[in-house]
């Protein structure tokens, strides 16, 4: 039952390469007065409307005209947003609709806001009517003895006929939300109480949407509809936007978005406290939100996203518990409960860090050094000031890879998954510690005009066996990496294909295109899209992404996550290749390290475990029916329970009993005051994330030995898949195999 007006809250930084959505420590919001309907559009919205249209039509990279045909895109998306899961609007109100279908690039370009706004007024009368049925179905309750279900994924569904169509579908809607709580164990005083104030709040929250909101949603309709990360910020988001800016590393450092009727977590900041605590992860979603380590559970379930946001933002220090519905788990998963210390993330605890894993190659053990990479940072600040010793991700990695070869490591891993980018220049001079100096990315801008960047590294400072390792959350300049390390044939890309945003966009100040005299803001902003990457072998990183040399298992999340979801995503082209020579050729000896990769992990029970857990989330992520009976859904809870429980025993027993298990309690009963139970708890989230297991990481790790411990047995492997002059052979590889360790008797 989510409001998708607050969907527009689509912030994403635009200076440097991210693809990230609204962000759960910025934006604000809060609670406002009840708007008086209805809705009427002012004068300044209607010019700031066209002033919008005149950029989007001239500027935009892919720029259309505004016609019927965009119009008709537009109300598709407008209607998309307002009832995507088609609860609120009959097909007779969708009827009523229809002239305005090629109405609305009219309704900006002669300044007459009134059929937008009128839909919008439709929509909060509906919303209104929806919450208020609901309501009242629970003074009676229902009986979960029958045999029906409900079909929760509406996306696709059609319109209901009329309104007692609609309302069985919200019986049975309504149904659901009292068998979940019933499922938690509740009693139906409690499911009752805990109902009538949750939808009482929908409908004083749709009460409080004012003709900004309208606004803001309908130019979100239009400046989507140009593509995915084209947004109009009104001066109430953009100011949001200006807070993010400042203070987008407090908090709990996680970005959320809206998806159906949770606040979902979309990516983790690295370094941040939800990063740290190795309890959550994408695709969690957040029900209740309570303040300290003892304050009350406010259920979450529907609220507007920036309503969401201000009740997980906080003075640094202070301690936040949100209960969670983990990603993996169905619709009645068991729910967790997880205390955060709100904090600054700097760039001490998101810089690049190093270890070294030890991996045994029958007789012997080869030292693989991995570099985590968790963004394209830069300090430009220090840099413009001067200093000269500003951190970088480029100065960063050089020095821990200077480290790593004195300690005598003889292959190296990039983890960049789950990188949503960062600085383009950093993503260059990077590329160079591994190419030495040459061509990295080719920007095309709107004109068509292509400009080759690439880095100024005169020598490499590795250029000995590199493997990368990505994910669907690897983005934006991530890819641009990994994409110029491939086309190099200078290392292995390793993983699942990448998200495949490869588009740039500015951000632009309306008030001052306009005659705006008062000072104020008044037009909003406007984030467009303006350029587009491309590898230096000619092919765009947009929807395709980086696909992998070494494809490891997919969980499915493809479907639900990556440019390729949206449907108006600019499409993959290509442009003539850049002027560089490739360095080595990976396909020359894939199919051996395939063969060695499949004979292993078809002995590990780490891997079998992986595999059973990812197919057990695809079952659960495909789900989009549940049953309304009582008995079979505490049947499938009950299943669930157990497989999950089995999955634990099986991850203690392949760790020794010494497992990394998420912690049960909801809180800490050990006789300590709070804020020492606050630190106790935060201290203990560190050490369990710093156990937990990384079966891709540690296969990664075993592969790139695999390729050292080939180049071992034919040097003259070297000149097929190192860079030339490479004097890896020479130095780093020759002697520096140890026996391995006698086997443990534990």
């Amino acid at each position: 039952m989510t409001f998708r007006p607050a969907l527009a809250l689509l912030l994403a930084l635009t200076v440097t390469c991210t693809y990230a959505q609204s962000a759960a420590d910025l934006g604000a919001g809060g609670n406002r007065k009840a708007a008086t309907w209805p809705l009427n559009p002012t004068p300044t919205q209607a010019q700031a409307a066209q002033l919008s249209a005149r950029f989007l039509t001239r500027f935009h990279y892919d720029a259309q005209p505004l016609d019927d045909a965009m119009s008709a895109k537009i109300y598709k998306d407008y209607l998309k947003l307002l009832d995507g899961d088609k609860v609120f609007f009959t097909q007779q109100d969708i009827d009523q609709f229809d002239p305005y279908k090629t109405k609305f690039d009219d309704a900006i370009w002669n300044q007459d806001l009134s059929a937008p706004f009128a839909i919008y007024n439709r929509f909060l009368q509906r919303a209104v009517e929806r919450m208020s049925y609901a309501r009242g179905l629970l003074k009676n309750g229902f009986d979960f003895d029958g045999d029906e279900s409900y079909n929760y994924d509406r996306k696709k569904a059609t319109w209901a006929k009329d309104d007692a169509a609609l309302n069985d579908l919200w019986r049975k809607r309504t149904m659901n939300d009292w068998l979940r709580l019933k499922l938690a164990g509740k009693s139906d005083d409690d499911i009752r109480k805990t109902l009538t104030k949750r939808y009482t709040n929908y409908i004083e929250r749709v009460k409080q949407l004012d003709g900004e909101d309208a606004f803001q949603t309908f130019m979100t309709a239009y400046a989507e509809t140009t593509d995915p990360h084209t947004d109009y910020l009104s001066p109430r988001q953009a100011e949001n936007f200006a807070i993010q800016m400042k203070l987008s590393l407090e908090g709990i450092g996680a970005q959320l978005q809206a998806r159906d009727d949770y606040t979902t977590i979309f990516t983790l900041i690295p370094g941040g406290p939800a990063d740290k605590s190795g309890k959550l992860k994408p695709g969690d979603r957040i029900v209740g939100v309570s303040q300290g380590d003892s304050g009350p559970i406010v259920d979450v379930i529907g609220w507007r996203l920036d309503d969401v946001v201000n009740l997980i933002r906080g003075k640094k220090d202070t301690t936040v518990r949100l209960e969670i519905l983990p990603a993996d788990a169905g619709p009645d998963g068991k729910h967790e409960l997880i205390s955060l210390v709100r904090k600054k993330v700097n760039i001490e605890e998101s810089a690049a860090k190093k270890k070294i894993i030890d991996v045994k190659d029958g007789d012997t053990v080869r030292k693989i050094g991995v570099i985590d990479l968790p963004s394209f940072y830069s300090d430009f600040g220090a840099r413009s000031e001067g200093d000269k010793n500003y951190r970088s991700a480029t100065r960063d990695v050089a020095k821990l890879l200077g480290e790593l070869k004195t300690a005598g490591v003889q292959g190296v891993v990039v983890d960049l998954r789950n990188n949503g980018g960062g600085s383009l220049a950093e993503a260059d001079s990077l590329t160079g510690l591994f190419t030495g100096k040459g061509p990295v990315v080719q920007v095309r801008d709107a004109r068509g005009q292509v400009d080759v960047q690439g880095a100024d590294n005169a020598e490499p400072v590795w250029n000995g066996p590199l493997a990368v390792l990505v994910n669907r959350g690897t983005a934006s300049a991530s890819e641009i990496f990994s994409a110029a390390i491939q086309d190099y044939g200078r290392g292995l890309i390793i993983g699942t294909p990448t998200f495949g945003k490869g588009t740039v966009q500015t951000l632009i100040d309306l008030d001052r295109f306009s005659q705006n005299a008062e000072g104020k803001p008044q037009y909003g902003e406007l984030k467009m899209t303006v350029q587009e990457f491309f590898r230096i072998n000619g092919g765009s990183t947009q929807i395709k992404g980086v696909t992998p040399d070494f494809l490891f298992p997919r969980n499915g999340e493809s479907k639900d996550f990556g440019e390729s979801t949206y449907d108006n995503a600019l499409p993959w082209t290509h442009i003539p290749p850049a002027s560089y020579q490739a360095e080595g050729d990976v396909k020359a000896y894939l199919p051996q390290l395939e063969s060695l990769h499949a004979a292993r992990v078809a002995k590990s029970p780490a891997w079998k475990l992986m595999l059973d857990e990812l197919a057990q989330y695809r079952t659960m992520r495909d789900q989009t029916t549940v049953s309304l009976n009582f008995a079979k859904r505490e049947a499938e809870r009950k299943q669930l329970d157990a497989t999950q429980a089995s999955f634990r025993t099986r991850q203690k027993a392949i760790d020794g009993g010494d497992a990394y298990m998420k912690d049960e309690d909801s809180a800490l009963d050990d006789g300590l005051d709070p804020s020492e139970r606050s630190l106790k708890s935060e201290l203990k989230q560190e050490k369990d994330a710093k156990k937990a297991p990384d079966a891709l990481l540690r296969e990664a790790a075993h592969i790139v030995a695999d390729e050292v411990g080939m180049l071992k047995a034919d040097p003259k492997l070297g000149a097929v898949i190192l860079p030339p002059g490479s004097n890896y052979l020479a130095k780093e590889l020759a002697g520096t195999d140890k026996p391995a360790a006698p086997a443990s008797t534990r």
